[in-house]
């Protein structure tokens, strides 16, 4: 019966990880946007990534990026990033509450920024020996648990830099398009006004010819 039970908590465990392992969501920042995430537990890890999807480096270098900032439920700054097109972060929570996650877009084009975090929290001895029903095989599938989770903010992170490429290929392609058209159109009217230029040229010449 005790390894019945244990192999059900594993399972248990496993289905919580893959039904509930973190937040993802997607914003749209015209100024500031903030997010709250709820940390139960002293100590625990918060981790997770943002990438800036409609951030076209390539046409607008002069684009002073975006400000990322963490606030703790008392109010005090815990991290921050500056001037940034997208970043991965993680840092120990010292305090269980709400913790605000704050974007700020200092430009006047409106940006979509895909965000995903995660709380982790991985019992410790004092856990255990609080608990009676906690025992170490728990600890090893929560960092199991926990390590498969930094796997997933690591394909989320890419998969969220590689759309971002995708809309800067396309809309690049879209310029190069318009400004080859755009040569088109210049090149025939030049070739147009040269060509009514030399007839008015000829038919002047042809008239004092006459005279």
């Amino acid at each position: 019966m005790g390894w019945f039970s244990k192999i059900y908590t594993v399972v248990i465990s496993f289905l919580g990880f893959i039904i509930c392992h973190g937040c993802a969501l997607s914003i749209s920042l015209y100024d500031v946007e903030c997010v709250s995430e709820h940390v139960l537990h002293d100590g625990d890890t918060v981790s997770g990534n943002f990438v800036v999807i409609d951030y076209d480096i390539f046409w607008n270098s002069d684009h002073p990026g975006i400000d990322f900032s963490v606030t703790s439920p008392g109010g005090s700054l815990v991290y921050s990033l500056k001037g940034t097109s997208g970043d991965k972060f993680q840092f120990k929570a010292a305090l269980h509450g709400i913790y605000k996650f704050c974007f700020q877009n200092p430009a006047s084009t409106p940006e979509t920024v895909s965000f995903y975090i995660h709380v982790g929290h991985i019992p410790n001895e004092h856990d255990l020996a609080k608990d009676e029903h906690l025992d170490p095989v728990n600890v090893k599938i929560a960092e199991l648990r926990e390590a498969l989770e930094s796997i997933i903010i690591e394909q989320k992170y890419l998969k969220a830099r590689d759309t971002r490429h995708r809309h800067t290929n396309e809309s690049t392609r879209k310029r190069v398009v318009l400004y080859t058209i755009l040569e088109y159109v210049l090149f025939a009217a030049t070739s147009i006004s040269q060509v009514v230029y030399i007839r008015r040229l000829f038919s002047k010449s042809f008239a004092y010819n006459r005279v």
